[in-house]
């Protein structure tokens, strides 16, 4: 059996998750918890083999707790929020479950689980988003991945810079750093994070893209120099 948790703070999604743990009998529940921090306290004297985690927890957001977390299990994230894929893909969980979810949906999820589990190659295996919904003034405006060329800083906002146009959203650089598929977006300046596929110039001190000339930082420079030298292979 693959023993589990659930790390869920809002009860209707909980009776959810519960109702649908005892329709599968592969599954062994050990707890519920509505909170991160408890949840790894459990998990320091007794470890599962799958988590059921929600993004959106009081204290410690269900993507930090993964970051500390130093033996991961199999991970099944649960949000309401699409725009967290990538996170979840960068982290490298198993599937994502955005709610409200189907029990055939929660099931095809824990079937990704068994089959690792039993050492199966997944042929199910999380696929990297193209696109991501971004809110911008009252709006979700979904924006493909690769169409971003970069993204500048401005206080708690930033502008996101596509090919044919531009953005301007309420969310702090740092999200973009956590979010977008690092392999891809590097951070060239403490204002700047930039699609190294955009990249047409680099010099000791600055990278062109689309005729714009971005600043490339002291601090940033050897992780940017190594990334896209590795790109271009």
């Amino acid at each position: 059996m693959i023993s589990c948790i659930v790390i869920e703070d809002q009860m209707p999604a909980r009776k959810i998750l519960q109702k649908y743990l005892g329709d599968v009998e592969i599954l062994k529940p050990e707890g519920m918890f509505s909170n991160a921090l408890d949840a790894l306290d459990f998990l320091r004297e007794k470890p599962v083999d799958l988590l059921f985690l929600d993004i959106h927890l009081p204290k410690l957001s269900g993507i930090d707790f993964l970051k500390v977390l130093q033996k991961k299990p199999f991970v099944i994230l649960t949000t309401a929020f699409p725009d967290y894929a990538l996170q979840g893909y960068e982290l490298d969980v198993v599937d994502y479950l955005l709610k409200p979810f189907s029990f055939e949906r929660f099931l095809k999820a824990v079937i990704k689980v068994e089959r690792q589990f039993n050492g199966i190659p997944s042929e199910l295996k999380i696929e990297k988003p193209e696109s991501i919904l971004v809110k911008v003034g009252y709006d979700l405006v979904k924006i493909s991945i690769d169409e971003i060329t970069y993204i500048q800083a401005d206080g708690d906002y930033t502008h996101i810079f596509c090919k044919n146009k531009k953005h301007h959203a309420s969310y702090p650089l740092k999200y973009w750093t956590e979010t977008l598929p690092n392999n891809q977006f590097l951070q060239v300046h403490r204002s700047y994070i930039i699609n190294i596929n955009q990249v047409s110039k680099v010099s000791s001190t600055s990278v062109e893209i689309k005729d714009e000339v971005l600043p490339l930082g002291r601090v940033y420079k050897k992780a940017f120099m190594k990334a896209y030298l590795d790109a271009q292979e």
